[in-house]
Parts: C-alpha cells; sequence; structure tokens
C-alpha cells in the first residue's frame, strides 16, 4: 500500500543539524516499540535491499545499540551508539557512528520525539546534530535519505500488521 505519509528532512546549507519529520498511523507506543523491541527492528530498519540484524540493543538510559546491515553479496556495515535516555514512550536520545568510515570519531547525537496526534496517530521529529558541517553533508551524501525513506516506509508496513 502506498504510503501517504511522507519523510521530511531539512538540512539547512551551513548548519551542523539536520531536522527529521514523518508520521504514522499508529499510536505512540506502537512507534516506540518497534524502535526498542531487538525483534521488531530488523523487521524496518534500513533499506529492502539490506538485511539487518541487532547485534546489541538495551533500550535504557546509559544502554548501547549495535546493528549490522548485510548486503546480497555478504558485505557488511556496522552502526553503533549509546543511549542516553530512554523516556518511554515520548523521547530516545542516543549517539550514532558509522563503523565503515575510514576514522572513527564522527559521532552524530540524535533526539527522536514522539508525539500523539489525533487518531491514534504518531508524529516523529528526529533532530541530529552532527560534529561539523561536513560530517551532516557527508552524512546526506551518503544515501542516507534512500535508506532513511525506505526504513520508513517499511516501519509504516510493519505498524499495520501490528
Amino acid at each position: 500500500m502506498a504510503d501517504k505519509n511522507k519523510t521530511t528532512i531539512i538540512a539547512e546549507p551551513g548548519k551542523q543539524e539536520m531536522l527529521i519529520t514523518r508520521e504514522f498511523d499508529a499510536t505512540r507506543e506502537l512507534v516506540f516499540q518497534a524502535f526498542t523491541d531487538p525483534g521488531l527492528v530488523p523487521q524496518w530498519w534500513g533499506p529492502r535491499r539490506l538485511s539487518t540484524l541487532v547485534d546489541k540493543l538495551d533500550a535504557k538510559s546509559g544502554g548501547q545499540w549495535r546493528f549490522i546491515h548485510r548486503d546480497p553479496d555478504g558485505n557488511e556495515y556496522g552502526f553503533h551508539g549509546v543511549y542516553h535516555e530512554i523516556l518511554a514512550p515520548e523521547r530516545i536520545i542516543d549517539t550514532f557512528e558509522f563503523e565503515g568510515l575510514p576514522e572513527a570519531g564522527h559521532v552524530c547525537l540524535e533526539t527522536l520525539t514522539l508525539e500523539v496526534l489525533p487518531g491514534g496517530r504518531t508524529r516523529l521529529t528526529a533532530q541530529s546534530v552532527f560534529q561539523s558541517v561536513a560530517d551532516r553533508d557527508g552524512m546526506l551524501q551518503s544515501g542516507m535519505e534512500e535508506g532513511l525513506n525506505d526504513s520508513y516506509e517499511r516501519l509504516t508496513e510493519l505498524l499495520e500488521k501490528m
């Protein structure tokens, strides 16, 4: 089913942040569960052409997460971070780092907020703050937008089944 809810990405030139919004036809509790349940994350996180393995997902303040994408040829791409705050079902603050860069330390701080909308719907707002404009622009140029759109379409499909 085609999704009527579109993902919006705002990345103003010269700024270190990116703002992502998306609405879902599901309750805030269900959307939160999809982000914090290690059994659900692989069903929606990442582009369809890749499979996702949850290596770690300890959804609590101070907990860690690590997900691995695997392509059809068996190549793996890791991502990890630390949860700074988990306020169920309203907010998740964590770090995000892609393990495939030539040098470590390009860490992004993410704040995910889930807002209740009328009719059992939810608005997701994700603010990502990068260490530099170059890091933010590199993320945008990496194909992130395609992967994010695909992920949120898959999440919509999963939420419809839940």
